[in-house]
């Protein structure tokens, strides 16, 4: 356990919290009208949750492999992430658990913007071709 994962950095643009917002059929004004979400008391739009699951997901998703399945994904908000910041991931392995014949890694998620923690998450996951607590302390390691 204790290993990291490699950082992720992506650039918070305009489009991506609109567009986002919108796929995600997430039609609050604060996601998409700047002047709305101005007069609301906020600086600017910022991403809604279900993009920054989205991407909590990416991230431990591209780190474990197309074959892996995630079991779960715990997440709580904090600093908003506004259109011209960049969003900085880290994450660590912190366990290994046999769960239904299986074993499940649990990553912890720290997202990051200029002025504070975006998103702390806990990923739960199961990598491809690893049978036991055994086997996957030597795959994460």
């Amino acid at each position: 356990m204790g290993q990291e994962l490699p950082g992720w950095e992506l650039p918070i643009t305009t489009t991506l919290v609109v567009s986002a917002a919108l796929a995600t059929r997430d039609f609050q004004d604060v996601h998409h009208d700047r002047d709305l979400a101005v007069g609301h008391g906020s600086k600017d739009i910022f991403l809604n949750i279900l993009t920054t699951t989205g991407l909590v997901q990416r991230y431990v998703g591209e780190w474990a492999g197309p074959a892996a399945l995630i079991r779960a994904c715990e997440l709580r908000l904090g600093a908003p992430a506004y259109p011209g910041d960049t969003l900085s991931f880290s994450g660590v392995v912190t366990e290994a658990l046999e769960v239904d014949d299986e074993t499940r890694h649990v990553v912890d998620v720290t997202g990051t913007v200029s002025h504070g923690a975006h998103v702390t998450a806990r990923v739960t996951v199961v990598l491809p071709g690893v049978d036991s607590a055994a086997a996957s302390a030597e795959a994460v390691a």
